[in-house]
């Protein structure tokens, strides 16, 4: 069964008619992406301090944009990879969900705009969040990682690496991430129609983020195929029932907790991928940035 509301927003989404992505190509899939997100998003929650910059990256300076609930304060901070296929997407496709959780958590956000792809393919988003992590680790005391979809494939690229590299990371918050390249699983083929998210749509990602299949299972692009994931720092892993990407994101969750990583995981069965940030339309939405906001105030608080 798919929730009403997820069911609204699929048949509006249909009545769109929008060329395929592949039909799209990444500008016009940029495009549509950013104009629908502020309808999709609806009235935005008020943060105290809403503030644009940059930070150096590998290639020249990475915007960003930082939310803090109270600037008056020493916070700690959740550093935000945003979704999108590692092509589309933004700081400002993303700004509802961020506010939500800098006001909910209670923490600093600070929403990453690293390179996209294909004009930047893999690995530089992958060195982009790493640049951020640095930047932010040596301003904060107390630092988590998130993202949705392919930014929860970066956050947990991050984690891994941060645990590597000897900087501490506090939480990870992985939204129906991308874990892993294989495109057999269940979740791709019973859901690879009519629930937003398509597996055409997914492959089509992988081509443009790393044209040579060979690379794709490198455990900076398919963290599952990490060799070692203990000493991780704690994650919660959200998948939906209606999700392409739904088997591999039970799987991390099922490799994490085997290697002894404090693991909460929330499965919403009847939900469908892209969900967070529809909140006009899918009341989900806000259930899942509180789920994220203890998680994050239980381990960056004290």
């Amino acid at each position: 069964m798919i929730d009403p509301e997820a069911r609204a927003y699929l048949d509006y989404m249909a009545s769109l008619g929008l060329p395929r992505l592949a039909e799209q190509g990444p500008v016009e899939a940029r495009r549509f992406n950013s104009l629908r997100a502020p309808m999709l998003a609806g009235e935005v929650e008020e943060v105290a301090q809403v503030v644009d910059g940059h930070l150096p990256g590998p290639s020249g300076d990475l915007r960003y944009r930082l939310y803090s609930p109270a600037p008056d304060r020493e916070l700690p901070v959740l550093l935000y990879m945003h979704g999108g296929g590692w092509v589309v997407g933004d700081v400002d496709t993303h700004d509802s969900t961020c506010r939500a959780l800098a006001r909910r958590a209670r923490c600093d956000v600070v929403s990453l705009d690293y390179r996209l792809a294909p004009e930047n393919p893999f690995p530089a988003a992958v060195e982009d969040a790493w640049s951020a992590v640095e930047w932010v680790a040596a301003r904060y005391r107390k630092l988590a990682v998130a993202g949705d979809s392919s930014g929860g494939n970066l956050a947990a690229v991050m984690a891994l690496r941060a645990r590597d590299r000897g900087v501490p990371i506090a939480a990870q918050v992985l939204i129906y991430p991308v874990t892993d390249c294989d495109q057999g699983t269940t979740s791709y083929r019973e859901a690879a129609t009519g629930y937003g998210l398509t597996s055409e749509s997914m492959g089509w990602y992988w081509d443009q983020y790393i044209p040579d299949h060979r690379q794709r299972a490198h455990p900076d692009a398919s963290p599952l195929r990490a060799s070692d994931h203990s000493g991780l720092a704690p994650a919660l892993i959200i998948t939906c029932g209606l999700d392409p990407l739904a088997t591999e994101g039970v799987a991390y969750a099922d490799k994490l907790k085997a290697a002894g990583v404090r693991v909460e995981h929330i499965h919403e069965p009847d939900m469908v991928h892209g969900y967070i940030r529809t909140a006009a339309m899918i009341s989900r939405a806000r259930k899942s940035w509180d789920d994220c906001a203890r998680f994050l105030r239980r381990h960056l608080e004290g």
